[in-house]
C-alpha cells in the first residue's frame, strides 16, 4: 500500500517475524512511510524473498527464541546505523491448538514460551539498551485477545500472550520518563498464513466470539501499529491496544 505519509523519514526500524504475515505487512507500511527497514526472521529463504519486495530493506537471520541471536541482531543494526528508532516485535507461534491443557506436552509448551514470551523479553531488553543511550524510541509487542480472555484449546498461546501484556505494562512504566514508549496490540484473529494452518474448529471458535463476525485484516493491523510507533503516539506507554472487532471486554 502506498500513501503520502512520511512519518518515518530517516528512522531505523526493526521488524521481527518480518518475513511474512503481520510482520511483513507492518514492515511494508513503515517502508512506504520512509523508514529504513531491518527484517528479523529465522526463515532465511522466506526472509530473502520478502527483503526483495520491500525497497531498501535489509535482512538479519535471527531466532527470537535464542537470547544471544537477538542481542547479535540488534547489535548488528546499531553498528551499521548508530541508532535504533522503532522495534515492532511480531515473531510468534500458536503451538498446540484445539487441544486441552491435559493433552499438551511440556516440550510443546516450552517452545511456545521461548518464542512468544521469552523472545518478547529479549527483544525488549536489547532494544531498550540502545534506545536508552539515545533517549528515544518506540517498541511495540504483539499480545492477543487470548492473553486477556483465554482461548479454549490454546493454553500455551493464551498463557504466553498474557505474559506479554504483563511485560509491556511493567517495562513501559520502568521507562516512562525516558522518551521511549513500550506498547502492545492485542488482536483477535487476523487472517494470516499462520491462522490458515490452525484446526478449523479453532478458527470457527475464535471468529464466533467476535461481534463483527469476521477476522481482522493485515491492513487494519499495520495501520494501528504504525500510528502507535509514530511521533503521534507519544503519550501512550505501558498500554495494550485492542483490535478485536468488539470482542474485548476490558
Amino acid at each position: 500500500m502506498s500513501n503520502n505519509f512520511s512519518r518515518f523519514d530517516n528512522k531505523i526500524a526493526v521488524v521481527t517475524g518480518g518475513a511474512d504475515g503481520i510482520g511483513k505487512s507492518i514492515a511494508k507500511r513503515l517502508s512506504d512511510e520512509g523508514a529504513k527497514i531491518y527484517l528479523f526472521d529465522r526463515d532465511i529463504d522466506l526472509l530473502e524473498k520478502t527483503a526483495k519486495e520491500i525497497s531498501g530493506s535489509s535482512l538479519v537471520h535471527v531466532d527470537v527464541a535464542d537470547d544471544e541471536s537477538v542481542n547479535d541482531g540488534i547489535s548488528e543494526v546499531v553498528e551499521k546505523e548508530d541508532r535504533l528508532d522503532v522495534v515492532v516485535h511480531c515473531a510468534g507461534i500458536v503451538g498446540p491448538n484445539a487441544t486441552k491443557v491435559t493433552e499438551v506436552d511440556v516440550e510443546d509448551f516450552d517452545e511456545v514460551y521461548r518464542i512468544n514470551l521469552r523472545g518478547s523479553f529479549s527483544v525488549t531488553k536489547y532494544a531498550l539498551k540502545q534506545m536508552e543511550k539515545q533517549g528515544s524510541g518506540r517498541i511495540l509487542l504483539f499480545a492477543s485477545i487470548a492473553g486477556k480472555e483465554g482461548n479454549a484449546g490454546m493454553t500455551a498461546y493464551s498463557a504466553t500472550k498474557a505474559g506479554v501484556i504483563g511485560l509491556v505494562k511493567s517495562a513501559g512504566k520502568d521507562f516512562a520518563e525516558s522518551g521511549i514508549t513500550i506498547n502492545a496490540i492485542a488482536p483477535a484473529v487476523i487472517r494470516t498464513a499462520m491462522v490458515e494452518k490452525l484446526d478449523q474448529w479453532q478458527v470457527d471458535y475464535m471468529t464466533e466470539k467476535i461481534p463483527m463476525k469476521r477476522c481482522g485484516t493485515l491492513e487494519e493491523v499495520s495501520s494501528l501499529a504504525c500510528w502507535i510507533v509514530s511521533d503521534e503516539g507519544s503519550f501512550n506507554t505501558a498500554t495494550v491496544f485492542d483490535l478485536s472487532g468488539g470482542r474485548a471486554t476490558y
